[in-house]
């Protein structure tokens, strides 16, 4: 199999004196709801939010165009500058679901687009159209890699090629107190060194199945030609669990029609049995119990896959095991991503949904099996903790 190019490139980056940029930068896209944009966009009138999820303003623009209109004033402003070709060393430094401190270390720079399995690309979840669009809609607008996608390399040694020197260049703390850091590498002998070692082998998508599939259809509307649109603004991490924190993405349940019983409708599927509350002590418990489990207003149940639920599932996923019992659900249900078991519970108990059903994370054993034998966990699987930081650095694909 072929492997991508991994190369530098010219960083857009807001141009702090001091290098703090907390004011300005925000979650990506697919984790803000409109209570935290309502935030971010208070903070400071050059939040990368204003472009990563922009809004109308009633002037006959689109939301995309607004984006794009900001981007450009903000580079013409010197509110945005942009660097020599580079690479770009980031941590995070956080603390897991158990207290311990722990770090994420990886490289951003521009990483060859390909089709998946052409061009040792491996994504490792299927996707839905509608968030493509909308993310097509704004890449072709900006004309702008805003958030990177999170690739993951079994090339061994990329994290010690992470061990930069000096103060970083760029500094946040983010609301979850996690500490995000930026490093400039342009020494030609480490640039190599990096090239080298991320090209060596193929890269499963871990984070921004969107968005890669996205910039491979703004590549193919560019008719073959050549220019900064046939690569991706990426983040390469080694694949490692030390370096690596994967949660798992929750469901929340609609549309249920009047009557219907829902425990009996799961029963069918799985051992069903109480579960206690469901606070922060449930993923362990869910662990030890071998199960998923279900959140209502009355209560919580643990869901212990069946022999035949098991058999029946296309992957060894807790995602896998519910989609074959939500295959047999009424029309009309409906089923919405949630991360974080507080928001499970909070959206039950406000009647925001239903019901809730907690899942057990992806191992990254699973990811790389499942990436490598080139196929795709149903969508909004895996939740890599902590989420890269959009506006750290920027990346222009305008010719």
């Amino acid at each position: 199999m072929r492997v991508p190019r991994f190369d530098p490139f010219p960083g857009i980056r807001y141009n702090a004196e001091d290098g703090y940029v907390d004011a300005v930068v925000a979650p990506p896209y697919d984790v803000i709801d409109e209570e935290e944009r309502a935030r971010l966009v208070e903070r400071s009138p050059y939040n990368a939010v204003r472009v990563e999820l922009p809004r109308e303003e009633g002037d006959g623009r689109t939301k995309y165009e607004v984006a794009r209109d900001l981007f450009r004033a903000w580079l013409g402003e010197g509110a945005l500058v942009q660097d020599e070709p580079a690479f770009y060393v980031y941590r995070m430094g956080f603390h897991d679901e158990t207290g311990r401190p722990r770090q994420t270390a990886g490289i951003l720079g521009a990483l060859e687009l390909s089709q998946p399995g052409e061009g040792g690309i491996l994504p490792h979840e299927r996707t839905t159209p509608k968030d493509k669009a909308d993310r097509l809609d704004i890449l072709r607008t900006t004309q702008v890699n805003l958030s990177p996608i999170w690739g993951l390399s079994p090339a061994e040694g990329l994290s010690a090629l992470c061990d930069v020197p000096g103060a970083p260049l760029v500094r946040a703390t983010d609301d979850e107190g996690v500490h995000h850091r930026l490093w400039k590498v342009t020494q030609p002998g480490v640039v190599e060194a990096i090239s080298s070692a991320v090209a060596s082998a193929p890269i499963i998508v871990a984070d921004g199945h969107h968005r890669f599939e996205v910039g491979n259809a703004y590549k193919d509307e560019q008719g073959g030609a050549s220019g900064p649109w046939n690569s991706i603004l990426a983040y390469v991490v080694e694949l490692a669990e030390e370096q690596l924190e994967v949660r798992a993405i929750h469901r929340l349940l609609d549309g249920l029609p009047d009557g219907f019983d829902l425990l009996d409708a799961l029963a069918a599927h799985f051992d069903v049995f109480d579960a206690g509350k469901a606070d922060e002590t449930v993923p362990a418990r869910m662990q030890d119990a071998g199960a998923l489990t279900l959140v209502t207003t009355d209560g919580a149940w643990f869901l212990r896959p069946s022999a035949a639920t098991m058999e029946a599932a296309e992957h060894d996923l807790d995602s896998s095991r519910l989609d074959v019992a939500l295959a047999a659900f009424p029309d009309g249900a409906r089923v919405r991503f949630q991360h974080g078991v507080d928001n499970v519970v909070r959206a039950v108990d406000r009647g925001d949904a239903q019901a809730g059903v907690l899942l057990r994370p992806a191992t990254v054993g699973q990811i790389a099996a499942i990436g490598h034998g080139g196929e795709r966990m149903p969508p909004k699987t895996t939740f890599f903790n902590p989420k890269p930081r959009t506006g750290m650095v920027f990346r222009s694909v305008a010719p």
